[in-house]
C-alpha cells in the first residue's frame, strides 16, 4: 500500500525546508512569490493533502461538530441536520452525523467515537432514557446540547419543542370534531417526547370534560412506519375501536394508514389520523395527514449556534462565561384530510 505524501515529501521535492512548506500553507504572504509557486506546484505535484486531524491536536480545536440522532430514517432527523449543518458551515465547522438507531449501546459508542476524534462539541438527542450515557459523556469535558429534549436533570443547553402543548393540540382538535374515543399510538414509553405527548393528549381530554379512559394507548417499541402498521393491525382488532388515532409520529401515522388502507378502513371517514412532526411525506401521503409540526430545521440551526455560541466562549476567554440555557419552541397543527371526518 503507497505511503501517503507528508510535508517532508513536499519539502523535499521544492528544495525547501520543512519550515518553508509550512509557511506556505498557513502564511502564504510570508513566502517569496517564485519559492511559494514552486512549492504549490510540488504539493500539486505529489497529491499532498495537509493532516486536518493534526492541525487540529496542535491547536486543540477541532473544526467538527458532532450530532447524534435517534433515527436518520426519519425525515425530521434529516431536517434536524440540514439545520445544523447550515449553521455551522457559516460558521466554518463540518458536522458528523451519527444514527443511534433508538439504541442506548449504540449512543454510547458514538459518543465514545466523538470523544476519540476531540470535536468541538455535540448535539444529541439521547437514546438512553437511564441518563447513563450523558453522565459518562460529560467526564470528557466536551460541551453538549440536547436537541428535542428538555435538558431535565442537566445544567447544559437544550432545544426542544412545547410537546405537552403539541399533544394537546393533537387530540383537541380530533374533540372538536366530534370525537369522543381516540387511540394513541405512543412509541417506547422511555422517551420523553412520547410522555410529553400522552400529557398533552389527556390534558385536552380534561378539559373537554372526559376522563383518562377516552384514550387508548398503543405502546410500540419503535418510531417508525412497521411498529405503525402494527399497531394499525391491533387497532383494528379492537372490538371498540376508537374512532381517531394520534400517533407520537408522522411515521407511526403513516404506517396506521397503510394498515386501514390494506382492511378496507375509509380515512377520515371511518378513523380520523393525526400525526406529529410534519414531515414531508405527510402532505403527500394517500390521504394527506393532518400533523403537529415541529419546526425541525430551525431547532437544529439553534442548537449549533448554542454549542457554537459555548465553544467560541471558552476559545476567547479561556473561562467559562456561557449562560446555558433552555430554548422551547412552540408547535403547530396543520389540518389535512386525514382528520376533516365530521361527526
Amino acid at each position: 500500500m503507497a505511503q501517503p505524501v507528508g510535508i517532508k515529501d513536499v519539502a523535499r521535492a521544492a528544495g525547501v525546508s520543512v519550515g518553508t512548506v509550512s509557511n506556505v500553507i498557513n502564511r502564504p504572504d510570508s513566502v517569496a512569490t517564485e519559492t511559494r509557486a514552486r512549492v504549490l506546484s510540488a504539493i500539486d505535484r505529489l497529491g499532498y493533502v495537509r493532516s486536518e486531524s493534526a492541525r487540529q491536536l496542535r491547536a486543540g480545536r477541532s473544526r467538527i461538530m458532532g450530532l447524534l440522532v435517534l433515527d436518520m430514517g426519519n425525515p425530521f432527523f434529516v431536517d434536524v441536520a440540514r439545520g445544523a449543518e447550515r449553521a455551522a458551515r457559516d460558521a466554518g465547522l463540518g458536522v458528523m452525523v451519527c444514527n443511534s438507531a433508538q439504541s442506548a449501546g449504540e449512543e454510547a459508542d458514538y459518543l465514545s467515537l466523538f470523544a476519540e476524534q476531540r470535536v468541538r462539541g455535540v448535539l444529541l438527542t439521547p437514546a438512553d432514557a437511564t441518563g447513563r450515557n450523558i453522565e459518562s459523556f460529560r467526564r470528557h469535558g466536551i460541551p453538549f446540547v440536547l436537541v428535542d429534549r428538555v435538558a431535565e436533570g442537566t445544567t447544559e443547553c437544550s432545544v426542544s419543542v412545547d410537546d405537552v402543548a403539541g399533544g394537546a393540540l393533537a387530540v383537541r382538535h380530533l374533540i372538536d370534531a366530534g370525537h369522543r374515543s381516540i387511540a394513541y399510538v405512543s412509541g417506547p414509553p422511555g422517551f420523553n417526547q412520547v410522555r410529553d405527548r400522552r400529557t398533552g393528549a389527556l390534558n385536552a381530554l380534561a378539559e373537554a370534560g372526559l376522563g383518562p379512559t377516552a384514550l387508548r394507548e398503543l405502546p410500540t417499541e419503535r418510531l417508525d412506519v412497521a411498529a405503525g402498521r402494527d399497531a394499525g393491525a391491533r387497532l383494528l382488532g379492537l372490538a371498540d375501536r376508537p374512532t381517531a388515532v394520534f400517533c407520537a409520529n408522522d411515521l407511526l401515522a403513516l404506517g396506521v394508514l397503510q394498515a386501514m388502507y390494506a382492511a378496507g378502513v375509509g380515512v377520515p371517514e371511518d378513523l380520523a389520523i393525526v400525526g406529529y412532526d410534519d414531515i414531508e411525506f405527510a402532505a403527500a401521503a394517500a390521504v394527506p395527514l393532518t400533523s403537529v409540526r415541529q419546526p425541525a430545521v430551525t431547532m437544529g440551526a439553534l442548537a449549533a449556534e448554542l454549542l457554537l455560541e459555548e465553544t467560541e466562549t471558552e476559545a476567547e476567554s479561556g473561562a467559562r462565561r456561557h449562560s446555558h440555557r433552555r430554548v422551547v419552541l412552540q408547535p403547530e397543527l396543520v389540518v389535512r384530510r386525514s382528520s376533516l371526518s365530521a361527526r
